[in-house]
């Protein structure tokens, strides 16, 4: 029983520890982002690479979804006598949630796994301890415009994800099922308010890309300097930013339609 408590009191500390760390490194990434977009030119690459070379698996993604939500919403809602509503349906389930949430993870796992398998091999390489003697700060030079990029992409790739979703749906109830094409749009902006759905599903893709970017950026930073420590932080980038963006979306959607 005491090795019990005793292990429990050391990943607790080990735990409050390492928020500590994380949160300490966020302020240095805040405090040297001025100098970051003094070179503005380093953020829009990292934009590109995180953003624009993640835009084949989230459309992709995103179409699939679509299809399958048209092909679930219609077999439910015709039950009822509603499948002109099922446009309402597949619009609110990707802007509300699956939007966000499939568009981070997606994120997570291919953008997010590049940054720290970029800044961990810099580390093992020693580029970053180069970059200090050198008087070049790497968390200005290299860590915050990796991050910047990812908060921007991020949002931009979860609408991508919601509109080819909606065109998935529309594919599967107007052109293949034979829904009235102005039923399905009409319902659809009826249904969908901007503040409850749309600005609550950015809201909700900022915070995702937040939380996806410092993890990536933190783990590659902070991880041993061998090509075994390098694997262990991409592992932990993958699963603790799926778990901290389904934790996160928990919590946000609790607050936003609490009194909607």
């Amino acid at each position: 029983m005491i090795d019990l408590f005793r292990k429990l009191g050391s990943l607790t500390i080990n735990a409050v520890w390492h928020l500590g760390f994380v949160t300490q490194f966020f302020w240095l990434i805040l405090r040297y982002s001025g100098q970051s977009f003094t070179r503005f030119h380093l953020t829009i690459r990292e934009v590109y690479f995180s953003g624009v070379l993640s835009l084949l698996i989230i459309l992709v993604s995103g179409l699939f979804v679509g299809l399958i939500l048209g092909l679930q919403s219609y077999e439910i809602l015709q039950r009822y006598g509603s499948s002109d509503a099922m446009g309402t349906m597949v619009a609110l389930s990707l802007l509300r949630e699956l939007g966000p949430v499939l568009a981070g993870l997606l994120f997570a796992s291919r953008a997010s796994s590049a940054v720290t398998a970029e800044i961990g091999l810099m580390k093992v390489t020693e580029q970053l301890k180069a970059m200090d003697m050198m008087a070049v700060n790497p968390i200005a030079r290299v860590v915050a415009p990796r991050f910047w990029g990812g908060v921007i992409a991020m949002p931009l790739l979860a609408a991508m994800f919601s509109a080819i979703g909606v065109l998935g749906g529309w594919l599967i109830g107007v052109v293949f099922i034979g829904l009235d094409d102005g039923a399905f749009w009409s319902q659809m902006q009826a249904g969908v308010d901007f503040r409850y759905d749309i600005l609550n599903g950015v809201i909700k893709s900022v915070v995702f890309g937040v939380a996806a970017s410092l993890i990536a950026v933190f783990e590659g930073y902070d991880c041993v300097p061998t090509a075994e420590g390098v694997s262990r932080a991409l592992t932990r980038t993958v699963v603790t930013s799926a778990l901290v963006i389904l934790g996160l979306d928990f919590v946000l959607t609790s607050f936003m339609f609490r009194g909607h």
